[in-house]
Formats: C-alpha cells, sequence, structure tokens
C-alpha cells in the first residue's frame, strides 16, 4: 500500500524529527509500504524519503513545477509528477495513496491535515490518518480538537476519525489493520 506522510520542509529542526521519521520510513519500506509525499529534499519529508529510499521502497514525489530548484527536491524518487498547482498536489497526494501520516510540520503540513480531516468528515474519502506524536509535537493540536469539540464547533465523532501515536510499529499496524476492515 502507499502511504502519504505530510511534514516539514525546515532543514533547521531538533535531530530528533529527522531520526525518527527516517526510522517510519525504513519501517514502512521493511513492511512493503511506499511512501507518496511532497518530494521535497529537505526536511522531515526528505528524512521519511531517504527511510524509504535506504530499504529500497518505492517513492512517489509530487511536487509544483515552482519547486523544481537545485536541492529543493529529493532526486532518487522511483516515480516525481510535477503539477501546476498545491492543489492539485494535495488532490495526488490523496489519490495515489491508501493512507496518511502526519509528520511534525508547519502551516503547510497542518493545512494538508485539516482538509483531509474534513473530506473524512464530509464522508468524502475513507483511509487512517495518523499524526506521528514525536517529542509530544502534537499533544496541543490534540488538545485543540478536544476543545473544538467540546465547545460543539465540531461534532465529538470527529476526534475518532484521526489518531495520536508515537511508536512507528503501532502507527502501521493501525493503518495496516483499518485497511483490512475496509
Amino acid at each position: 500500500m502507499n502511504i502519504c506522510i505530510y511534514g516539514a520542509a525546515s532543514p533547521q529542526l531538533d535531530q530528533i524529527y529527522y531520526e525518527k521519521t527516517e526510522e517510519l520510513g525504513r519501517l514502512m519500506a521493511r513492511r512493503g509500504h511506499g511512501l507518496v509525499f511532497g518530494g521535497g529534499e529537505t526536511g522531515l519529508m526528505g528524512a521519511a524519503a531517504r527511510g524509504v529510499d535506504a530499504e529500497g521502497g518505492y517513492l512517489l514525489g509530487i511536487a509544483p513545477r515552482f519547486f523544481d530548484e537545485p536541492g529543493i527536491l529529493y532526486q532518487h524518487c522511483t516515480e516525481f509528477i510535477m503539477t501546476e498547482t498545491m492543489r492539485e498536489r494535495k488532490h495526488l497526494l490523496e489519490e495515489k495513496s491508501q493512507a496518511t501520516i502526519v509528520v511534525p510540520g508547519g502551516i503547510g503540513t497542518y493545512e494538508e491535515f485539516f482538509e483531509i480531516l474534513t473530506l473524512k468528515s464530509l464522508n468524502r474519502l475513507d483511509r487512517a490518518i495518523v499524526f506521528y506524536n514525536i517529542n509530544g509535537y502534537y499533544d496541543l493540536m490534540r488538545q485543540l480538537l478536544a476543545h473544538t469539540a467540546k465547545e460543539k464547533f465540531m461534532e465529538p465523532a470527529i476526534l475518532d476519525m484521526c489518531k495520536f501515536m508515537d511508536k512507528p510499529e503501532e502507527i502501521l499496524d493501525y493503518i495496516e489493520q483499518y485497511l483490512a476492515k475496509k
């Protein structure tokens, strides 16, 4: 199965984020899963790609043409799709994968997550969505979502549409079981 990973492109993070994300990529490939990602060379996108690549796994990078500059895109993808827009990129990230893992990231990662969760809440897609909560990074996101439900800005059932996990094995077990139930 192909798993989409959303995550930071920043090269300035604490080392633990890169190490844990690369470990996730390695485990994905060892378990036979491909990576669908935003095509970035740096940050956690690059770390996931290096992990999958190190184990000989499948890599599909998807990026808009304006990112096609030296040092921006991961050069060892099995396949690469260039898009015209970020919206087209997001659509293909979703279309070419069967599950989503959200590793730590910034506003772009949040935007990608909230769109995929919204689509799931509207029954427009059915997939496992998991936050890889490295170093407790997404603890506040979990609190925000719970607060949003408590204040009745979203249905409490939406809280169950995404999971927060901090171990790659648990994440992949959950995703594999989720797909098996479908």
